[in-house]
């Protein structure tokens, strides 16, 4: 027991010194093992979950009251459609952002971790691309019925310029930039 111990250490050691892939997390450059590596990232995932949970279950909650309010009248078909799409893509989102968490526990003590962690990044990044376009419909319909249909359309093309710049295009440009391991 003692010399598996040793030797799984050895093997982090040797694995961060020569930049050994590990799955699913690009080169090793942390002495840790598998099991720690799927810890960190799931618990690194459920703080970003936290933060945009919340977020979307109140937008999801606003959107499902809209129609009962007096001024939904004023949405014309083509703005009901964006509603529509707006409130189905905001509880999609909702779906997928709370999906790891009943993995999770449905899961628990199964020895899944590296599917949950998987399955959980993609239910994740899906939500999180979703919650974009529902925060663009959104915006679409509140100029829409502050300000008209052209400022709708300008300030949702503006919002959806947004998230994919900061949610798509700048990741993807810094994920593609530091594929090398940095100076020892």
């Amino acid at each position: 027991m003692i010399l598996n111990s040793v030797r799984a250490g050895h093997r982090r050691w040797e694995d961060r010194l020569v930049g050994v892939e590990g799955p699913g997390d690009g080169p090793r450059l942390r002495n840790e093992t598998d099991t720690e590596r799927l810890d960190r990232n799931w618990a690194s995932l459920l703080q970003e979950l936290r933060v945009v949970q919340t977020g979307v279950q109140l937008l999801t909650g606003f959107l499902l009251t809209l129609p009962f309010q007096p001024r939904f009248d004023m949405l014309d078909a083509p703005m009901k459609i964006v509603y529509l799409v707006t409130v189905s893509s905001a509880v999609v989102s909702t779906a997928l952002l709370v999906a790891p968490v009943a993995m999770h526990r449905l899961l628990f003590r199964r020895h899944l971790l590296d599917k949950v962690v998987t399955a959980a990044h993609r239910f994740a990044y899906a939500g999180v691309l979703l919650l974009g376009v529902a925060v663009t419909g959104m915006t679409v319909i509140i100029f829409e019925v502050v300000a008209g249909r052209t400022a709708a359309l300008i300030a949702g093309g503006c919002a959806l310029v947004l998230f994919a710049a900061f949610w798509l295009v700048l990741p993807l440009t810094m994920r593609d930039g530091g594929r090398h391991p940095p100076p020892p």
